[in-house]
């Protein structure tokens, strides 16, 4: 039998996930399962630097990831875009990616060594900035890409083309494109439609748009998305990943959204199913009267 080994992936500068992490270790070294383990970043990786890395390998046989949703964002960045299938344990409470709670980390971690978990995979984003005709950045996303304008700016102009056919001007306070897993997150504050996770399409979402029938649109996971700032501008307009990294975008930067050839695979929670979740997450009541009854 081949040796397996673990990545274990806690959040930054927070002591029980640290401690957690170590008796989760040497628990799986007792088992005589090689473990990989690291901390966060507090940070993603600078204006200009944008290579995440971790010194986790790309072929452990699972990821464990100790903290909230947040951290799992990071680590699906680094480590699950390879399909490294990925296990969210929440050290809070219920989350829509690390729905496991502390409470049940043995247990379903003794399932998952097992392989009595199910799994499901998850598009992500690969978005690449041009500039002048050259690339200077891309990167891998499994919530959103947002384009935003600074906290004081004016309205901004963003045209948007969808496989070469021209969409539409927004003009906005930005635009955020979600992949189905990240519906949940800023594009519901922003209006958008909730989205199933496994969904094979991706929702475009103006954020404040000047004219309102400007509306949340979505479209296949094969569409490819060209974005440019409408008009010249001295406004700043940044780009955000994961709602983590930031970069700065000129005017005439087009920004091409597409979807990875890397996949996410996220064990499913073997106590709760997603609309559980969903109900939990976004406090919808807990119980219903009929009207007749009233």
């Amino acid at each position: 039998m081949a040796s397996q080994s673990v990545g274990i992936i806690y959040k930054h500068h927070h002591n029980p996930a640290k401690e957690e992490a170590e008796r989760l270790s040497a628990w799986f070294k007792k088992r005589d399962i090689r473990v990989f383990s690291e901390e966060m970043d507090a940070k993603g990786p600078a204006n200009g630097t944008f290579k995440e890395s971790s010194s986790i390998p790309n072929d452990v046989n699972w990821v464990v990831v100790l903290g909230g949703d947040g951290t799992l964002l990071g680590a699906a960045r680094r480590v699950g875009r390879y399909g490294v299938p990925m296990l969210g344990v929440n050290l809070g409470g219920l989350g829509f990616l690390t729905c496991i709670p502390l409470d049940r980390l043995y247990s379903v971690v003794e399932t998952m060594i097992q392989g009595g978990l199910d799994m499901e995979t998850r598009v992500m984003l690969k978005t690449k900035v041009l500039r002048n005709g050259s690339e200077v950045i891309q990167f891998q996303v499994l919530n959103d890409v947002v384009i935003n304008k600074s906290t004081l700016a004016r309205i901004i102009d963003l045209d948007v083309t969808i496989n070469d056919s021209f969409l539409t001007t927004f003009r906005a306070d930005g635009l955020i494109i979600s992949t189905p897993t990240g519906s949940t997150a800023y594009n519901l504050s922003a209006g958008g439609p909730i989205l199933y996770p496994t969904s094979e399409s991706f929702v475009l979402t103006p954020i404040c748009p000047f004219t309102l029938t400007n509306r949340p649109i979505i479209i296949p996971d094969k569409a490819v998305m060209d974005i440019k700032l409408g008009k010249e501008s001295e406004e700043t307009v940044v780009l955000t990943f994961d709602g983590q990294v930031g970069f700065d975008l000129h005017h005439e930067d087009v920004v091409t959204i597409r979807k990875s050839d890397g996949k996410i695979t996220l064990f499913k929670s073997p106590d709760h199913s997603y609309f559980e979740i969903l109900r939990t997450k976004l406090m919808w009541g807990g119980t219903t009267r009929r009207i007749e009854d009233e």
